[in-house]
């Protein structure tokens, strides 16, 4: 059953959905989890979206409302962590994918966790994911996507990274909620992940920070 959180951010009601935040974050509830009430709407608003039931002021909506939500919650994320620096990470989401909610929940927890994050945004080439590469030099690298037709995306993506010989230097992780198993392997990725909690585990895996 859906959040009273999930609801009214779905719902579009702005002052109801920040007013609840402050208050669970008031009452002790974890931000990670409020965080995750707050995806879990956007995913409801994208999976409408792909099926003709929202359109794009819908999203764009729910991305005001998050970022809201995202400023409210992120200082008491960092009061929460004590994190050392873990290394890079180079993140976007693939060329012909506008949307940035989940990525930016992504970037924002691997940031309070310790890690140096390079967000390159929306609609990033696969020129642009490896020109970063080379600049940055990551350990990591995160392909974000929305919709399905990203999943062609993130596979040329990974195509070029490989072309431009820097494969084996880097872990790959796709997310995104229609993200599983059989996108990873379509893509060729290192790894996948659907919420913030499986892209914190595979960053702490690989970065030799988790089991």
């Amino acid at each position: 059953m859906p959040s009273e959180l999930t609801e009214a951010i779905v719902g579009m009601r702005e002052d109801e959905a920040l007013a609840i935040v402050k208050r669970e974050l008031d009452a002790g509830t974890d931000p990670a989890a409020v965080l995750e009430d707050a995806k879990e709407a956007m995913s409801v608003l994208g999976k409408r979206f792909e099926c003709g039931d929202a359109f794009i002021p819908e999203l764009i909506m729910g991305g005001e409302i998050m970022k809201g939500i995202a400023a409210e919650v992120a200082p008491h994320l960092k009061a929460a962590t004590s994190a050392t620096t873990r290394g890079s990470v180079v993140i976007g989401t693939v060329a012909g994918d506008i949307h940035d909610i989940g990525k930016d929940i992504v970037v924002l927890m691997l940031d309070v966790n310790g890690y140096d994050v390079h967000d390159l945004g929306v609609d990033v080439p696969v020129e642009k994911f490896v020109a970063a590469i080379r600049e940055v030099q990551p350990r990591i690298v995160g392909l974000s996507g929305l919709l399905t037709l990203a999943f062609d995306s993130m596979k040329a993506t990974v195509d070029g990274i490989a072309a431009a010989g820097l494969r084996d230097q880097v872990k790959i992780m796709v997310g995104g909620a229609p993200a599983d198993a059989q996108v990873q392997s379509y893509t060729g990725a290192d790894g996948w992940g659907n919420d913030v909690g499986q892209a914190l585990r595979l960053a702490e895996q690989w970065t030799g920070g988790g089991a």
